[in-house]
């Protein structure tokens, strides 16, 4: 009998496109997704380890899931991810109605460990120490039929002495730039029309194979692929931020003026101990060109508040930053010590209500300055890709939700058009609130896509794992002329 499945996802967006690839994999196997109320006969739990807290809600989660499995012992229970790599062959002693752990270098394996532990009745724990080829031959069955996650490399050269991934992805592996242009070609065979370039250090790809101006070339060449409306990447890290990835930006349409770039602390002192290998005024500088090149350009970022040792004039630092870079909004965090991170034995870890008082300051500063800016917006004419899930219609507004090129969250109406998930619209903004923006004129335009079709029929891309036989990196490989133009309105 065909055997269904779930996948449940925490975690960071690489374990976001993790998951598509583990549903195409069981879906190539045989499986079919489960489908309303149904039990699935296999649950997969792709797992994050970053905070404290991941540990707990998976730990809760399976303990839940044990009376399920006690009452059908044909019910499989996978936890993968980075907890797994992490915590290995404790999650069986934990959980010993756990049926598969496996580890981030090996996602391939889960449809022959999941056989494997059923032929043989008991739990199968199988954990690589490092990748041995970039998992590119694996299948992914989307998530949206508009827009998709393409990784452009796995790991992370960097020791920041709070994070605890690089043990748990390991070290950067780069992607070949052939296929990842065949992946994004095959995407937009599909009908999509927006990918993101994927990587835990995005604008370092080309370190394996000693090109330092690879991304910016990828970028370009990703920009050109005919029917490609949106290209944007995340996350960039800004020791590694080169000009020629802003003159990419700049110069290919295709590419958004959108900017996620990290800035963790703005204390010069608190980098340091960090281990990030870059200070306040570069970070700064490199606001300042992007600016320069694409004034309507969005910046987003990461901040951590409460890094043992940081004093209120640390912190202080940190807010005079964010003043003066004024984000469109910021992922903020409480410092969570993580057992093996470098910074999980420094002296003075810092009290709990110190770290949320000044979490608190933060995340009001944040707020106030996304708010302004999106004040500013009012007037102003964008164009939005219809987003599914938060883009259904709003009961007592009738209002859907759309992403501007920018990136910012677009609440717009309607009307009397027939608007679809993967659909582009033009609208005006009319409302500036502090965590989007609202649209309620008419619409100017609405053009009806492929994907707006695909998405009304339920359809979501499943794209192949690509085999192209290209040669392993040793030099530079050679990628497309770059595209011309400006993208600048």
């Amino acid at each position: 009998m065909t055997r269904s499945y779930q996948i449940r996802t925490f975690g960071c967006q690489m374990n976001v496109h993790d998951s598509e690839r583990l549903a195409g994999m069981l879906e190539d196997a045989g499986y079919t997704p489960a489908e309303g109320d149904v039990a699935p006969d296999v649950v997969v739990f792709n797992t994050c380890a970053v905070r404290e807290n991941a540990d707990n809600k998976l730990y809760g989660t399976l303990g839940h899931l044990a009376p399920a499995k006690s009452a059908n012992p044909d019910m499989q229970i996978a936890v993968g991810g980075c907890l797994a790599q992490k915590d290995q062959g404790e999650i069986v002693k934990r959980a010993p109605w756990v049926d598969v752990v496996f580890g981030t270098h090996n996602i391939g394996s889960l449809p022959v460990l999941l056989e494997r532990a059923r032929h043989n009745r008991e739990a199968q724990v199988e954990i690589l120490d490092s990748l041995e080829t970039f998992p590119s031959t694996l299948p992914a069955r989307r998530d949206s039929a508009y827009s998709g996650w393409v990784s452009v490399s796995v790991g992370c050269n960097n020791t920041c002495t709070f994070c605890i991934v690089p043990s748990l992805r390991g070290k950067e592996k780069d992607r070949r730039p052939g296929e990842v242009l065949a992946e994004v070609q095959a995407l937009v065979d599909e009908g999509v029309l927006e990918v993101t370039l994927l990587g835990q250090n995005v604008n370092s790809y080309g370190v394996e194979f000693g090109d330092r101006y690879a991304f910016g070339k990828l970028l370009r060449a990703t920009g050109g692929i005919e029917g490609l409306e949106r290209v944007r990447f995340t996350s960039p890290h800004p020791k590694d931020f080169t000009g020629d990835v802003i003159a990419a930006m700049a110069e290919t349409p295709a590419v958004c003026h959108s900017l996620h770039m990290p800035l963790q602390s703005g204390s010069d002192r608190v980098l340091k101990e960090m281990r990030r290998s870059y200070r306040t005024a570069k970070y700064l500088s490199i606001l300042d060109d992007v600016r320069a090149a694409m004034p309507d350009a969005a910046i987003t970022t990461d901040i951590i508040v409460g890094f043992p040792g940081e004093t209120e004039e640390d912190f202080q630092a940190t807010l005079d930053v964010v003043r003066e870079a004024r984000f469109s909004s910021a992922f903020t965090f409480q410092y969570s010590k993580r057992p093996g991170t470098p910074a999980a034995e420094l002296p003075d870890q810092l009290p709990k209500q110190v770290v949320q008082e000044r979490y608190d300051r933060l995340v009001t500063l944040v707020n106030d300055i996304a708010h302004e800016l999106n004040r500013e917006q009012v007037g102003r004419r964008v164009e939005l890709l219809v987003a599914s899930g938060e883009g259904r219609k709003d009961a007592e507004t009738h209002r859907m939700t759309g992403r501007a090129r920018d990136g910012r969250l677009v609440h717009f109406t309607p009307g009397d058009a027939h608007v679809r998930p993967g659909d582009v619209v033009e609208t005006v903004v009319t409302y500036g609130a502090p965590h989007n923006l609202i649209a309620d004129g008419p619409l100017l335009s609405h053009r009806r896509t492929k994907a707006g079709d695909r998405s009304e029929a339920g359809v979501k891309p499943k794209t192949p794992g690509v085999t192209l036989g290209l040669p392993s990196f040793g030099k530079p490989a050679p990628l497309p002329a770059a595209v011309g133009g400006c993208s600048t309105p």
